[in-house]
């Protein structure tokens, strides 16, 4: 793609200084980037690199210092990363084939196809399907019975989408996702555990991301939902029946057990580990690493291994590695109170 400094402010509703007509044909990080290549200012320790960046443009949020000693051309913009985020998206923008459906595909004759639909080779799509209009669906993917694949969807290889499940419009799932297994649900019998069958779904609304190998399990009655806006890292666990609430991002390694609600605008770090039957509310921070074993109320950030207020668990962190030392100190106030 070939496009000028000046058509991406305007797209991106910045300000040129410097040459507008320099023609860019790629993004890149701003150690990296060579001569026709655009780049970032998000995070102020890289903004050392800006005075010998072989980068044609470089862009910049509106509070950035301005110096004479920079020598490539800027876009300023409200905000440097969002401005990243719209800009590969036009980097991204490629056109679609019509109907591009590959002969070694399968596609059941009872299931209905809009138009611009694409599926890639040895791609399966089992009965009563509704796939909708501009939908990709790449290589080696499962898509099972009574599914239903709303507009724009891009489904990368090797996905598998169990029956009766709905994907919402303009939804990425990545490599490896497997959307709508059973949950995790057995009931003790004597010296057995009897499978409790899951008979519900999984809803996901529009613009949901799913990462790679990300798998999220079927209500064992009624729906698993994931809300509108919704992004999953890769290598997540969703149990059954979980209700994840609009925008809310969770990080890689994470995992949610069943009927567990979470909020709107909720961050999770990575490698969390969520209770089930809890209720964590709108607007909640939960730091990498932390064990969640009950409800959090809105617009707490919490952190730690049976995880409380953030800054609670910080001062108390510093204290117990103190602790040796107290120890000690405390041993020796025994010892001179015998004496």
């Amino acid at each position: 793609m070939k496009i000028s400094i000046e058509k991406i402010a305007k797209l991106l509703d910045g300000k040129v200084i410097g040459e507008s007509s320099v023609i860019i044909e790629k993004i890149n990080t701003i150690e990296d980037a060579k001569n026709g290549e655009i780049s970032f200012i998000a995070n102020p320790k890289y903004e050392k690199h800006l005075f010998n960046t072989k980068a044609s443009c470089v862009l910049v949020s509106n509070n950035f210092q301005l110096n004479d000693k920079i020598k490539t051309n800027l876009i300023v913009v409200k905000d440097a990363y969002f401005a990243l985020s719209q800009l590969t998206e036009i980097f991204n923008i490629q056109k679609s084939k019509i109907k591009s459906i590959s002969k070694h595909a399968i596609i059941d004759k009872s299931s209905k196809v809009e138009n611009n639909f694409n599926i890639g080779h040895f791609s399966i799509i089992g009965e009563n399907c509704e796939i909708g209009n501009n939908v990709t669906i790449h290589n080696n993917c499962v898509i099972g019975n009574n599914v239903t694949i709303k507009d724009n969807t891009i489904i990368y290889s090797q996905v598998n989408i169990k029956n009766n499940c709905i994907i919402g419009e303009n939804n990425i799932i990545h490599s490896g996702a497997v959307i709508g297994s059973d949950g995790f649900g057995f009931a003790p019998n004597e010296n057995y555990l009897e499978k409790i069958k899951h008979l519900g779904n999984v809803i996901t609304k529009k613009n949901v991301e799913i990462g790679a190998n990300t798998t999220i399990d079927k209500a064992s009655l009624g729906s698993t939902i994931i809300e509108e806006g919704v992004k999953l890292d890769n290598l997540i666990q969703i149990g059954h029946n979980v209700k994840i609430g609009k925008n809310t991002a969770i990080a890689g390694l994470t995992a949610i057990a069943g009927s567990t609600i979470i909020g709107e605008n909720c961050l999770i770090g990575g490698q969390c580990a969520i209770t089930g039957h809890i209720k964590i509310g709108n607007n909640v921070r939960i730091a990498g690493n932390s064990g969640i074993g009950g409800n959090i109320k809105d617009n707490l950030t919490v952190q730690g291994i049976y995880a409380f207020n953030k800054q609670d668990f910080q001062r108390s962190y510093i204290l117990f590695k103190r602790l040796p030392k107290i120890v000690d100190q405390l041993d020796q106030i025994k010892k001179d109170l015998k004496n």
